[in-house]
């Protein structure tokens, strides 16, 4: 990987998104030794630990590109993706020669097809990481990565995806990791939103929640999924499942506008995003995933 290395020959990183996801992975590149500049922008997570550390601020992307031999993407979607990359003063208008564009973000496939062109024709290189696990993990340096992109570029990137991930898969092709972060998402929303339908049903129903939970986990309804939503089930705690509802509808739109692109059904994943979309609609879509089901059991939101 031809980069300009510093005193201590490790590449320059960017990182764009400091947010609860970001603000964990900008802290392990810097305990790992990489010189770091983040975007400075009013979506961060409070900074000063980062600065104090040793990172540097830019005002746009294109800046933070200008001074780094590795941008890493972890901002909301597809949207904001594509704006950061393309705008006037986008990550584009600054990439350095062979500069590298990693993409933790969730996004559309055949908008990072379109993307990894873009940064292709500019002179750049491109992957895309999306991540599972919470920000809990990502303060550890824990996360999961699934990546697509080329093998050699995977390669040369791994001791820097290292700093920040436990798991790192490589998917495949560019667009792979955004693929399966798709699927995994799907999967794993599908059977919170499964789950929170029983609760709900449970509650009206007058079944006790620690007996539904304990059936549960002895028998065909055990897994992580459970075992992020008991908490709230039986005590009222969403601190194991801090996912927004509004995050869990984007991510099944994503699904479904892939679904449909490849022809593939997804009937159960429309009924899914449709039930997501319902508590959004009624005024809690800032709200952890758990509180669905205050909401499906005519609580919150009705």
């Amino acid at each position: 990987m031809e980069t300009s290395k510093t005193l201590n020959d490790k590449p320059r990183v960017g990182i764009i998104g400091v947010g609860q996801m970001g603000h964990g992975i900008a802290s392990n590149i810097l305990k790992a030794g990489y010189p770091l500049v983040l975007l400075d922008h009013p979506g961060n997570q409070p900074v000063d630990d980062l600065l104090s550390a040793g990172a540097r601020s830019a005002a746009t992307p294109a800046d933070v590109a200008r001074q780094v031999d590795i941008v890493v993407l972890c901002v909301t979607g597809t949207p904001q993706v594509e704006q950061v990359l393309l705008q006037e003063n986008g990550v584009l208008a600054g990439l350095r020669p062979q500069g590298i564009v990693i993409d933790c973000s969730t996004a559309i496939p055949s908008s990072t097809l379109r993307l990894a062109a873009a940064v292709t024709q500019a002179g750049g290189r491109f992957l895309d990481a999306p991540m599972t696990r919470t920000p809990k993990e990502a303060a550890e340096g824990r996360l999961n990565l699934i990546v697509g992109g080329d093998p050699a570029l995977f390669e040369a990137c791994l001791p820097l995806l290292r700093s920040y991930a436990e798991n790192i898969t490589f998917a495949g092709p560019v667009g792979s990791g955004h693929r399966l972060k798709l699927l995994h998402n799907y999967v794993s929303l599908g059977f919170s939103a499964v789950l929170a339908e029983a609760a709900a049903c449970a509650e009206r129903a007058q079944v006790d929640a620690a007996v539904l939970m304990d059936i549960l986990a002895k028998g065909g309804g055990d897994g992580v999924v459970l075992g992020r939503l008991r908490p709230y089930i039986e005590h009222g705690d969403t601190d194991a499942f801090r996912f927004s509802i509004a995050n869990a509808l984007k991510d099944m739109g994503y699904y479904t506008a892939m679904a449909e692109e490849t022809g593939a059904p997804h009937a159960t994943a429309e009924a899914i995003r449709a039930t997501y979309a319902a508590a959004s609609d009624a005024g809690i879509a800032q709200a952890p995933v758990p509180e669905i089901i205050d909401f499906l059991a005519g609580g919150k939101g009705k």
